[in-house]
């Protein structure tokens, strides 16, 4: 059974960064990603990134956000530089399994001044 463990959520002003993290034990390295849902809004993909290293962001994001993954430790981060009142969002992060997708219980994350 996949289990992910995600850390790194908190508040931080506008322009200020945070770092998440997100641990996938029980699994082999496959893609992974984060995806985020805003109060009253439908949850959408921010980033992801292969088992081969290729990344891919929202465009919302590009250019601010930054995916990566140690696969010693088979953990996948998202470093948020340049962070606005928009990226105010529970961040979840999520695996994809052979037949399915996993997700982990989703750390906070706001901007605000």
């Amino acid at each position: 059974q996949v289990q992910l463990v995600e850390s790194g959520g908190g508040l931080v002003q506008p322009g200020g960064s945070l770092r998440l993290s997100c641990a996938a034990s029980g699994s082999g390295i496959r893609t992974m990603g984060w995806s985020r849902q805003a109060p009253g809004k439908e949850r959408e993909p921010v980033a992801a990134i292969t088992s081969g290293g290729t990344t891919g962001y929202a465009d919302s994001v590009k250019g601010r956000f930054t995916i990566s993954r140690d696969y010693a430790k088979n953990t996948v981060y998202l470093q948020m530089n340049s962070l606005k009142p928009e990226d105010t969002a529970i961040y979840y992060c999520r695996y994809h399994g052979l037949a399915s997708i996993y997700w982990g219980q989703g750390t906070q994350v706001t901007v605000s001044s």
